[in-house]
């Protein structure tokens, strides 16, 4: 397995996604909607396939499905947040590069809360501006751990990907409508292989990365995919 690494801001970050998670589980249906690509040349750099979710039939959300989508809709902007502001400091393609996809993958949530007519909680497109308080908290302190040090900012891009996947696996797991497994299903592939460019940047400069969220052997196969 590729080396780890432990990093000492992490217990913090996990502690309040994970109460964050814990706090979850408490018409413009014509609209195309462009699906982030999952094909293997998409090089994490927001591309789009042209398959709509219109094309699936609306049925009723629980509450706890309606949550899901707001929460992912601003775990989506923390990840864009995050990495448009390391990419100020850090002049590297991949924070650039999948800034743009989670760009993708925030208006692919967007869509849906549209199609339900679910009340966006972006209200603001300012990097770092959020709802949801906590995400507030968050991208600042990972902002904070990446702007002095390229490795750590690294490492921060790896640790949002990881919580990402488990974010997104729950919630995909906790629907049986299709249109919104489609869009998670999507999401995951992508994120799958930012999690993977993290890990080839960090293998570059021979730093490592310690899984907080999924387990080594899930780890192991997300990079061996």
């Amino acid at each position: 397995m590729k080396t780890l690494l432990k990093i000492g801001f992490v217990a913090a970050f996990i502690l309040a996604m994970a109460q964050l998670s814990c706090a979850i589980h408490a018409d413009k249906s014509n609209q195309a909607v462009l699906l982030p690509d999952t094909t293997a040349g998409s090089g994490g750099k927001g591309g789009c396939n042209n398959y709509s979710i219109s094309n699936i039939p609306a049925s009723p959300l629980s509450e706890n499905e309606k949550q899901a989508l707001i929460f992912m809709r601003e775990e989506e902007k923390l990840a864009r947040d995050v990495y448009i502001t390391l990419g100020e400091s850090w002049d590297i393609p991949i924070f650039t590069n999948i800034s743009r996809s989670e760009t993708s993958h925030m208006e692919a949530i967007l869509a849906l809360l549209d199609k339900y007519q679910i009340p966006d909680p972006v209200t603001s497109d300012k990097p770092g501006v959020f709802t949801n308080p906590a995400f507030t908290s968050l991208y600042q302190t990972l902002v904070n751990q990446g702007k002095n040090n390229l490795v750590d900012a690294l490492r921060a891009g790896a640790l949002i990907e990881e919580t990402d996947i488990a974010d997104l696996r729950e919630r995909k797991n906790e629907t049986d409508n299709e249109d919104v497994k489609l869009v998670y299903e999507n999401l995951l592939q992508a994120s799958y292989r930012h999690l993977r460019a993290f890990s080839r940047n960090l293998d570059f400069r021979e730093a490592t990365y310690t899984p907080q969220r999924l387990s080594e052997k899930e780890i192991d196969e997300i990079l061996n995919m």
